[in-house]
């Protein structure tokens, strides 16, 4: 049948960690520690990468690639990064478990979607001892996927590569890329599904393109949430994305929607009115 047989979800800024910032507070201060002063926008551009590519691609910044410079007298190096992640690791886990609280609506959404026979995978940019922590805490809040795979299990080729979507389509045993779904809170994410050939979709509220806890987004006046949601919309857009949900409670809609795309035999990547 031409119907969407899976969903495969990211993790923090999607389904648990709203706003996605357990990673980002360590990434600025490690650099901090450091002595380079990085912006959270500079934290968060490369989320949804393997942490130690994301601390690459943060050294390779011009910006931060000058203030290394500056602050070392020389670019950065691969021992430069080795051991930054060093000091990394630890302290994301020391504070993991306090991040791990499900978005609101997920949990609801999920048991829908598997309610509907649908398959429920999941990829990261957490290592596997990282996710230990997070699945774990998150099973006992009332979220659990089917299936979760981390760049450990992908040779370290994590997003933007296709990999992790592929193992879990081989671990779910979804018969095509087109009868995928992929969704997730960063640019990285979008990269990954469009890679892989899946249906890509965004979601903005939660995300660590908004980077917003739940509190600063909720005490927005409506347009002022209008502006910021359009905004990280409109970066998906750019980047791929087939479509762009505001919250994962619309999930189910767009999934109806998709299925009546693929019975006109559209597929992901296709123009959709």
């Amino acid at each position: 049948m031409n119907r969407i047989e899976g969903v495969i979800l990211d993790w923090a800024g999607t389904t648990v960690d709203f706003g996605c910032f357990a990673p980002v507070n360590v990434f600025v201060d490690i650099f901090r520690d450091a002595g380079i002063e990085v912006t959270m926008d500079e934290a968060r551009a490369p989320m949804g990468m393997l942490k130690i590519d994301h601390i690459r691609a943060m050294l390779s910044m011009p910006r931060v690639s000058d203030l290394w410079e500056q602050t070392y007298g020389r670019t950065f190096q691969e021992e430069d990064v080795q051991r930054l992640y060093a000091a990394f690791e630890p302290a994301l886990m020391a504070s993991l478990s306090a991040y791990t609280d499900p978005i609101p609506g997920v949990i609801e959404t999920v048991a829908s979607l598997k309610a509907q026979g649908l398959k429920i995978g999941s990829t990261t940019g957490y290592t596997d001892s990282m996710m230990e922590v997070v699945v774990m805490n998150a099973q006992h809040k009332g979220y659990s996927p089917d299936t979760y795979v981390t760049p450990d299990d992908t040779q370290s080729y994590g997003r933007p590569y296709p990999y992790m979507i592929y193992r879990n389509m081989e671990l779910l045993k979804l018969s095509a890329s087109w009868k995928v779904v992929k969704v997730g809170d960063t640019v990285s994410d979008i990269k990954e599904g469009v890679h892989a050939g899946v249906w890509s979709v965004g979601v903005a509220v939660g995300s660590s393109e908004m980077g917003l806890t739940l509190d600063e987004y909720e005490a927005l006046p409506e347009p002022d949430k209008a502006r910021v949601i359009g905004k990280v919309e409109q970066t998906f857009l750019q980047n791929g994305a087939d479509f762009v949900i505001h919250t994962m409670t619309e999930l189910p809609f767009l999934i109806e929607r998709i299925n009546g795309l693929l019975s006109e035999g559209k597929r992901p990547g296709c123009p959709v009115k």
